[in-house]
């Protein structure tokens, strides 16, 4: 079922919930890329990260592409199936903050 905008009292919450997701991850994003690269300018990265911080992009590309394909055959609605496929990045991107604030 498409939006269905003129029966819900709340129709704009899963938007709203979507966009909020959205800037959460945008922001945890900046902070992982600040970190990291204030890591590589000091050099205190080596093989291993390097290798794993461009795998988990892969990895988290696939999984979103899943969990998103999953939702939009069940029948979700566009926004549902955004935060599905917005959940992964999420996820990763929190673990990664987590992670990297130890480094100071």
């Amino acid at each position: 079922m498409m939006f269905n905008i003129g029966n819900d009292d709340d129709c704009m919450r899963p938007l709203m919930q979507f966009t909020t997701a959205y800037q959460t991850m945008a922001m945890t994003a900046g902070e992982v890329f600040l970190r990291r690269s204030m890591m590589l300018a000091h050099g205190s990265i080596g093989a291993p990260d390097a290798v794993s911080m461009l795998m988990e992009k892969a990895t988290t590309f696939a999984k979103s592409a899943e969990v998103a394909t999953t939702a939009l055959v069940s029948g979700q609605d566009p926004v549902d199936v955004a935060i599905a496929a917005l959940e992964p990045y999420g996820t990763r991107t929190a673990a990664n903050m987590r992670d990297l604030r130890g480094f100071d």
